[in-house]
């Protein structure tokens, strides 16, 4: 990181609070998620004993988080399909925040081929400074909401360094202290660069206008085809007009090495474009009335037969790049030379990939429509320089919809079609993993979410006493969810702790019941990118519900102490200005 990450890049695209403009509620209802309370739910804790309390949260509202688990659970309205973290620098100990998006209704189907546009709401959410020993003493909150009018959102990624700003800088009007750049890549096949404040910031520019309920929505722009944003990104060129023949976007990674100026996207037809987002070229870069710019890439080139369902960039060396696609190919890339891919691999039907820092070869999550039997769930498939055989990190049932790995833990988290949250720590793989004995003990799940039937015969009902309906209203009045939380503070005795053979038993014989709406199943997982909360794992799913877990038993003695050296650094660097994050923690 200290070679590859930088403190500050950037520095014309800056929030500019004119640029911004609050919505009304007329004008904010029809972006938001229209389902106004959560399904019920409840929470056992291992270790803990249930009180079988039931909970209906309101929309954008949340739990207090457990005073000894310190898991955050929050409902933000619909069913959850990106999620991303905002980076911010080693040592900070600043708010954390996440990005998300869901869809407005909880039945909602898109279709993949053709385009279509829309009202989509990014919800940006604070989690207060979350640590490895401690939590927030906060609930999570909505900080703001942005309107766009793009879509629904497929993919979203933050700029990884290089982008965050202390609160506290001062700024002359219209400037705000910069929280994160952020693209998002939308179904209208475009792919939109917003420059985001800080949420503190953005109060004190709009506090005149702020003075609604907290549901309301700060938009960028008006609720119009063309909010102000950064720039836009789309493929063709200048003199090929505006409608993208490439379909939809699914997938975005962003140069994980400084300057991070190259921006990568997939699309619907197998097509991966590549953009410098610092080009000074007329026949890249078009600036737009609005003051934003509409940047066309400098490289394009066909991956896959078919969607690009996951691309990721190589952290070590930003010349390679891997593809994921629904011709059921991963294949690797040079940049250098893209004629043919350094390595083409056929297996399942992938749907999201993760690569580790130290490893040369990547983690795959799959779905289960063409897996053999007892084969689906998470690999790591070596890229072809080692020749090692795929490694099976965890055998799964159903779907697994999302993958992410944690640099810091040398750890993958995934969440599945089943409602299961699983973690798994992985060996070391720059040997040949044949010779790893018991994979078994190196997963364990972090939460399982059930479906139950509310009638007086409970759990005892199973499957068989669930509504066989896609249908949302009546699964909601005749079931609840059961989230089933593992002690993640120690792993002592693991093997023989009920979480562990719960697990163990349900990779043989799950029930997997696909004639109904699967209200549990989990569509995003990831792990956090700073060093601050490092074992923090942010999940969400088909119910709206997102919940922030912290894995403490695998935080360690090293990781504590380069904690506190970053801290040191930081403090050295920034100063203790008043009111600064770090002044807290030196006082």
């Amino acid at each position: 990181r200290d070679q590859k990450y930088s403190q500050w890049e950037f520095p014309d695209w800056i929030p500019l609070a004119h640029k911004w403009t609050c919505l009304s509620e007329s004008e904010a209802a029809p972006y938001l998620p229209t389902e106004e309370k959560s399904p019920l739910f409840s929470i056992q804790r291992e270790g803990i004993e249930d009180d079988g309390v039931l909970y209906r949260v309101n929309r954008f509202n949340s739990l207090q988080p457990h005073e000894e688990r310190l898991d955050v659970s929050f409902f933000v309205g619909g069913p959850v399909w990106a999620m991303e973290w905002c980076p911010s620098p080693e040592g900070s100990a600043a708010s954390q925040y996440v990005a998300l998006y869901c869809h407005r209704g909880m039945e909602e189907t898109h279709s993949v081929a053709g385009l279509h546009g829309g009202p989509a709401l990014l919800q940006l959410w604070g989690l207060g400074t979350l640590q490895q020993e401690q939590g927030s003493a906060d609930k999570a909150g909505l900080a703001y909401a942005i309107a766009a009018d793009h879509g629904c959102v497929w993919d979203m990624k933050f700029c990884p360094s290089g982008a965050w700003e202390l609160p506290t800088t001062a700024r002359k009007h219209p400037q705000m202290s910069r929280l994160g750049l952020l693209a998002v890549a939308f179904s209208d096949g475009k792919v939109v660069l917003y420059s985001l404040p800080h949420p503190g910031a953005l109060q004190r520019s709009k506090r005149t206008q702020v003075k609604g309920r907290k549901s309301r929505a700060a938009g960028q722009g008006c609720p119009g085809p063309h909010p102000t944003c950064i720039a836009v990104l789309q493929v063709g060129s200048i003199q090929a007009g505006n409608a993208s023949e490439c379909g939809q976007c699914f997938s975005l990674s962003w140069m994980p090495s400084k300057p991070h100026h190259h921006l990568a996207a997939g699309f619907y037809d197998g097509t991966v474009a590549v953009w410098n987002l610092l080009t000074k070229s007329l026949l890249q870069c078009v600036r737009q009335p609005d003051g934003s710019l509409k940047l066309y890439p400098f490289r394009c080139f066909l991956a896959h037969d078919h969607a690009v369902r996951s691309i990721e960039w190589c952290k070590a060396d930003s010349n390679f790049l891997v593809t994921a696609g629904s011709d059921r190919k991963i294949k690797f890339w040079d940049l250098r030379r893209l004629y043919e891919p350094i390595n083409s691999i056929k297996r399942f039907l992938s749907t999201e990939v993760a690569w580790l820092l130290p490893y040369n070869g990547v983690t795959v999550a799959q779905d289960n429509c063409y897996a053999s039997y007892g084969l689906c769930g998470i690999h790591y498939i070596d890229a072809g320089y080692l020749g090692f055989k795929a490694y099976f990190v965890a055998p799964r049932k159903g779907t697994v919809w999302s993958i992410s790995g944690s640099d810091w833990l040398n750890t993958v988290a995934a969440g599945d079609i089943t409602g299961e949250l699983v973690a798994a720590v992985l060996p070391d793989l720059a040997i040949n993993p044949l010779n790893v004995k018991r994979s078994s003990d190196r997963r364990f799940p972090v939460y399982k979410a059930d479906l139950l039937p509310c009638s007086p015969a409970g759990a005892e009902g199973g499957e068989q006493a669930l509504p066989k309906t896609r249908l949302y209203s009546e699964m909601v009045t005749k079931s609840y969810i059961r989230f089933r939380d593992t002690d993640l503070r120690s792993f002592k005795n693991f093997p023989s702790r009920e979480p562990m053979r719960r697990m163990h038993t349900q990779e043989v014989k799950a029930e997997l019941s696909l004639d109904r709406l699967q209200l549990e199943s989990l569509h995003k997982v990831r792990f956090s990118p700073n060093l601050d909360s490092h074992g923090w794992l942010v999940s969400g799913g088909q119910a709206g519900i997102v919940r922030a877990h912290c894995l403490v038993g695998l935080a360690s003695g090293m990781g504590h102490q380069l904690l506190l050296e970053r801290r040191a650094r930081f403090s050295s660097l920034y100063g203790d200005k008043p009111g600064s994050p770090i002044s807290a923690e030196h006082s």
